[in-house]
């Protein structure tokens, strides 16, 4: 019996050794083959490139980009002893309050976030912070399932946000941006203006990388093996706005909108040979970062969005492809019944009453009987053409985004004496402020048409600049006339409706318009009223245009868009644009 006791004993024994065994070896394959939560030999740095900026003429960023990052601690790896001290640091750090500070801490156990939008500055700081709250041993270990843990501050990026230092300067044209999440982190898009339009070019082009080995201190070893790729953030737009004409110009159209009653005034400056915008400025602006229900209706960019009958702006249209088709002469003769003309049941009026006038007089005095005959000479295919190819109906091609194309009768509507002569002097039709700006600027560009830019160039944050498209000009009157046209735009400021205009030493001339408001398919008693023309010296050529939208004190152009017109040119004297020739 004992032996057989022994034998159990021992066979037992022997048991309870292979299950030993086998355990073991269970145990070490489960070591073998199991991720066993070792820190990785390889690590990664990224770093997230950023929207580029958009930069005046004069080298201020006018919207500009800045990291945002998240700054968050595990409660578990504070030591109690040491969390009053930590809330203390962590808070003259971050500049947020020790109350808000506690608060946070208090939510949960575990990962807290102290903060989404800690702004470059304070992260650097906070990175300082941390590696001295590691010194001063304000983190201690916890385990978790058998793994050692240990976490201080942990600060990463967190998206990006879009800064407009100037507030609401080069409104609406400059447009705004709108935050999208990708994978937590915030990102923003152009939705308006210039930030719409060169979205492609403004976004982040290659996020920064530096990936291999790391050593002993956990940074990354930068070898022959190590992966590098430089951050390049998006192309800058460089404009050729610069900001002291841009914000001059809009505290006229501020101080003239009040003095007006107007619902909006906008205003543009243009070098005539190149196209290049030097201010496009509106009364009605807004602050990009905070937009309000009260704004809406100023996020749109009147100059290109806003389609209007023009009046009489267009008269030197219809009268230079008269002269174009060689139909009139500057000297002929042409009645216009003391102010009351009737062409088939229409009774035109005008508001300078005269029998008889010179043709370039019907310019100059802004005469509706005037041009209303002349414009029966052209063809309905000369006519309807020629609008064509002074832009109309057309997108001008600047570089903003929604531009409206406006409205001119088809082909067929020419045949009509009724619609030659309501075009011909701005009614029947409709167009934008920027097309009226571009064909102005054919006057005083030798007969030809630019392409109105408001961005000169793109570049990088180390400076290499690219160029933009060029566009060629096209001819679209010959030379002598627009010379011809120059003249009569000069004799209006010197003798017309535009004599508030004149300013000594400067080559001004321009066109009146005043047109009346279609409202619920009627004309109201509302009124727009523009100015366009040029003021030139011996070196310099600008194109400029002024339009009112529903002034009340006033409604004529002649005290509404030209004194605002003339402000823009003493301006632009002021600030050595023009340079008024003084007699010796």
């Amino acid at each position: 019996m004992n032996t057989q006791n022994k034998l159990y004993k021992i066979a037992l024994l022997f048991f309870l050794l292979i299950i030993g065994f086998l355990i073991f070896l269970l145990a070490i394959f489960k070591i073998v083959i199991d991720d066993r939560k070792l820190p990785s030999l390889i690590i990664s740095e990224k770093n997230r490139a950023i929207r580029g900026s958009i930069i005046t003429k004069d080298g201020f960023h006018a919207a500009s980009s800045k990291k945002l990052y998240k700054i968050s601690v595990n409660t578990r790896c504070i030591d109690p002893n040491k969390k009053e001290l930590f809330i203390k640091l962590f808070s003259i750090y971050s500049g947020i309050s020790e109350k808000r500070v506690k608060r946070a801490l208090k939510k949960k156990r575990g990962n807290v976030v102290l903060s989404y939008k800690m702004n470059p500055k304070q992260a650097n700081l906070l990175r300082e912070l941390a590696k001295k709250l590691y010194l001063m041993d304000v983190f201690k270990e916890y385990e978790v399932n058998g793994r050692v843990i240990k976490q201080g501050l942990s600060i990463t990026e967190s998206g990006e946000s879009r800064i407009y230092p100037y507030k609401d300067l080069l409104t609406p044209v400059i447009g705004y941006v709108k935050k999208f999440e990708d994978n937590g982190y915030t990102n923003i898009k152009g939705v308006k203006g210039i930030e719409k339009f060169y979205e492609e070019k403004l976004r982040p082009i290659q996020d920064g990388l530096i990936k291999g080995y790391r050593d002993i201190g956990n940074n990354i070893i930068l070898n022959k093996d190590a992966i590098i790729k430089a951050r390049i953030d998006g192309y800058n737009i460089n404009l050729n706005i610069p900001i002291l004409l841009q914000k001059n110009i809009e505290n006229i159209l501020d101080e003239f909108k009040q003095k007006l009653k107007a619902k909006e005034i906008i205003a543009a400056v243009m070098e005539s040979r190149s196209g290049k915008i030097l201010a496009l400025a509106s009364s009605n602006r807004f602050d990009p970062k905070n937009i309000r229900k009260k704004d809406y209706e100023s996020l749109n960019a009147s100059v290109i969005e806003y389609s209007f009958e023009p009046g009489s702006v267009m008269k030197p249209i219809t009268f230079s492809l008269l002269l174009e088709n060689h139909l009139v002469s500057p000297y002929d003769i042409v009645r216009t019944y003391n102010g009351r003309f009737k062409l088939g049941k229409k009774i035109i009026t005008d508001e300078h009453k005269e029998e008889w006038m010179s043709a370039e007089n019907v310019i100059v005095y802004s005469s509706n009987i005037g041009i209303a005959q002349l414009a029966q000479k052209l063809s309905h295919i000369q006519f309807y053409q020629g609008l064509k190819d002074f832009g109309f109906s057309k997108k001008t091609g600047i570089d903003l985004p929604y531009e409206h194309t406006g409205y001119i009768p088809p082909l067929v509507k020419f045949r009509s004496e009724i619609y030659k002569a309501t075009v011909g002097y701005g009614y029947g039709m409709r167009a934008t402020f920027m097309q009226l700006l571009k064909a102005y600027n054919v006057f005083n560009n030798n007969g030809k048409e630019v392409t109105p830019r408001i961005a000169n160039y793109l570049s990088l944050e180390n400076g290499k600049q690219f160029a933009l498209p060029f566009y060629k000009p096209k001819r679209v009157i010959s030379v002598a006339t627009a010379a011809r046209m120059q003249k009569i735009l000069i004799k209006v400021v010197e003798k017309g409706t535009g004599t508030a205009a004149q300013i000594d030493g400067i080559t001004v001339g321009g066109k009146t318009g005043t047109a009346h408001i279609v409202e619920h398919k009627k004309y109201v008693r509302s009124y727009n009223s523009s100015f366009f023309g040029f003021a030139n010296d011996k070196k310099n050529r600008y194109t400029i245009g002024v339009t009112v939208i529903k002034p009340k004190v006033h409604y004529f152009a002649a005290q509404t868009a030209v004194p605002v017109f003339k402000e823009i040119v003493n301006i632009l004297i002021d600030q050595g644009y023009l340079v008024p020739v003084t007699e010796e």
